[in-house]
């Protein structure tokens, strides 16, 4: 099946904004439609609470554009990312569970109950959890952002296509850039991997089918220094880390997975954050802010994976249910 990221279809009509905004008070809002916000909408729900959930403008989350997941339980031939998704939210949706695909711009937890903000609309909660997730993190060299949508990516799902039979590089070391570089040898000419180290980060069955690509090359202790192009890209400076040496490698795309940063932005002045700005917890998913929790990548840094994710939401919603039972009458 090809499923597509745009695939996905929140319930995002007028009405149901407008019902969502009218209703005064909300026992639970979840921001977020990754597979943590998704998870923790099905278990409030199913535990008598109807939640809201305000999606995103991205919905499904970063597994959206996960070619194929071969390691989420009850899938044993794999399954793609974007199907994975629309399954996850049609299983949400099947319980009434109203969703809006809209972002968050603007929080107030000083006071319970929260009020929550988007473009278009204010909301009021009696609880809330966070399932915002992380994005990719840029390099910060010269020429990433003028060339951003023209040679330079973060999504081989998304842009694979347009190399057919050219030279991509791909810039990391870690699961997120073998996976998508084995994605991209399906229509590039030669995908070149240049790590900053000298050995892969990548889980061992990974490394093992991307030695034995023949159109995977590896450049180890190298850096981007630049971007090179004119109206798209057409190569990139690199360096080597212990020659020191500089040299120019010639290619039409580069896609960048160099880590995540946690979409926190929004939150910095009303939770607890830690040095790399994810959410502070305890092993409830209770923040800083009684009332407020939060599941997921944006509050763990170490694993990122869909399963994870996900197991993290149904446990905090059963938190949240906890919290409500005790603060409610």
């Amino acid at each position: 099946m090809d499923f597509k990221m745009s695939s996905l279809n929140p319930v995002s009509n007028a009405q149901v904004q407008a019902e969502a905004a009218n209703q005064d008070l909300h026992d639970l809002i979840i921001i977020g439609g990754g597979p943590a916000g998704l998870t923790a909408a099905l278990y409030a729900a199913r535990g008598g609470i109807r939640p809201l959930v305000l999606t995103g403008n991205v919905p499904g989350g970063q597994i959206s554009s996960t070619e194929r997941m071969e390691n989420f339980p009850g899938f044993p031939d794999g399954i793609n990312g974007g199907e994975l998704a629309q399954r996850l939210q049609d299983q949400v949706q099947g319980f009434g569970v109203p969703m809006i695909a809209q972002g968050v711009k603007q929080v107030n937890f000083s006071s319970s109950p929260f009020e929550l903000t988007t473009s278009s609309a204010k909301y009021r909660a009696r609880s809330v959890i966070i399932a915002t997730g992380a994005f990719p993190r840029r390099l910060g060299v010269a020429g990433e952002s003028e060339f951003f949508g023209r040679g330079v990516s973060t999504c081989a799902t998304c842009d694979g296509f347009f190399y057919q039979d050219r030279r991509v590089a791909v810039v990391g070391g870690g699961d997120s850039a073998i996976e998508e570089g084995l994605f991209l040898t399906k229509f590039a000419s030669e995908v070149v991997v240049v790590h900053r180290r000298d050995q892969l980060r990548a889980t061992q069955i990974l490394q093992e089918r991307a030695f034995a690509n023949p159109k995977m090359r590896f450049l180890w202790d190298t850096v981007v220094e630049e971007i090179l192009g004119e109206q798209t890209v057409t190569g990139i400076r690199i360096r080597n880390l212990k020659t020191g040496e500089t040299s120019t490698l010639k290619t039409d795309g580069v896609f960048v997975y160099v880590g995540l940063i946690p979409a926190t932005k929004i939150f910095a002045d009303q939770l607890e954050l830690d040095e790399n700005g994810y959410i502070v917890t305890d092993r409830k998913g209770r923040t800083s802010v009684p009332g407020v929790f939060a599941a997921g990548d944006v509050q763990n840094p170490d694993y990122r994976q869909a399963v994870i994710a996900a197991g993290s939401g149904a446990a905090v919603a059963m938190e949240v249910e906890r919290y409500l039972s005790e603060h409610t009458g």
